[in-house]
């Protein structure tokens, strides 16, 4: 069996409000941390926003979900057009590791190591603070985590809400009621 082939794409809960996720991306590691840490190449995927990359160093995260993709999809309901959040790094070690808060609502660490021809990302979200929380964030993590995958790998990603529509419905038949 392959590495690729091991890793499943739905995060599990290794803990009652800890979330974690791996993908296995293409290329180098500082390729991939350019893609996390890189304002210009993060915002392509998740969100943009400046990182002073030292420890205790605040930054906003700026969500654009509708520029995810180039094709357009209707935004669910309640989903705004933009949104923010403060954060601040908790720990770093270019080009391996960094972890941040994630507005008070939790902490996310995100893990790069070598993988054959590629690279593991091992991402965790812990302090999860609601069941419905944890689905919205399941689902929004697996959503961008997909589109990372694609824009790592030259691909033009789908839009990101008709995926995080199906996945809220996943997550809340395959994670602990």
């Amino acid at each position: 069996m392959t590495e690729a082939a091991a890793i499943d794409a739905y995060g599990v809960l290794t803990e009652p409000a800890t979330l974690r996720m791996q993908r296995l991306l293409p290329g180098s590691i500082e390729r991939v941390w350019a893609y996390l840490t890189e304002s210009d190449l993060r915002r392509q995927w998740l969100a943009a926003g400046e990182m002073e990359l030292e420890t205790g160093a605040p930054f906003e995260f700026v969500w654009r979900h509708d520029e995810l993709s180039r094709e357009r999809a209707e935004r669910p309901a309640g989903m705004p057009e933009e949104s923010r959040m403060d954060c601040r790094i908790t720990e770093i070690d270019p080009p391996r590791r960094i972890a941040f808060t994630w507005s008070g609502t939790g902490d996310v660490s995100i893990e790069l190591s070598p993988a054959g021809d590629g690279v593991l990302l091992t991402l965790v979200h812990r302090r999860l603070p609601s069941r419905e929380y944890l689905l919205r964030v399941a689902a929004g993590w697996h959503s961008h985590l997909d589109i990372l995958v694609d824009r790592v790998g030259g691909m033009e990603p789908k839009p990101i809400w008709p995926a995080w529509s199906r996945l809220h419905a996943e997550y809340d038949q395959r994670l602990p009621a």
